[in-house]
């Protein structure tokens, strides 16, 4: 590969916005596993949360990709691999990458343990409500009121 070739396909990946219209990988090899990228993904993804059970699993499998996104594109900075080789990292790359920002927007927390807070917070105001409102105390500064 020419030095130009390989500069201009490192641009595509390190170009802002490569992801847009990228589709994720359906089988990649990643730290020398073959796995169902685009299955795992949206499998996960159309929980819209990470269930505490499949964090790990979830958080292992980011790491391992960005692992592998890393070697593939030290692979194709090194420019010791033909064009055609080069444009295929770049897609598997941007696949990567795409398949990365997917897992990252899942929002991680536990929807129970949030109900849960809300609701008590919920009934703290409402019993500061109810205490103000009878004259019990102030709910403000927790003296008597007036």
């Amino acid at each position: 590969m020419q030095e130009y070739e390989r500069k201009q396909l490192l641009a595509k990946v390190e170009r802002e916005g490569a992801t847009v219209g990228a589709a994720i990988p359906d089988r990649i090899t990643v730290q020398g596993e073959e796995i169902d990228l685009q299955e795992f993904v949206f499998e996960i993804k159309r929980r819209e949360t990470v269930p505490p059970g499949e964090r790990d699993r979830v958080e292992e499998a980011k790491k391992n990709l960005r692992r592998e996104r890393l070697q593939r594109k030290q692979t194709l900075e090194a420019g010791e691999v033909s064009y055609e080789e080069g444009q295929e990292l770049v897609r598997a790359i941007i696949g990567i990458e795409r398949a990365l920002n997917a897992l990252e927007s899942l929002s991680p927390t536990d929807i129970e343990r949030e109900e849960e807070v809300q609701e008590m917070t919920d009934r703290k105001r409402w019993m500061n409500f109810l205490q103000k409102a009878l004259g019990k105390k102030d709910a403000s500064t927790g003296g008597p009121g007036l």
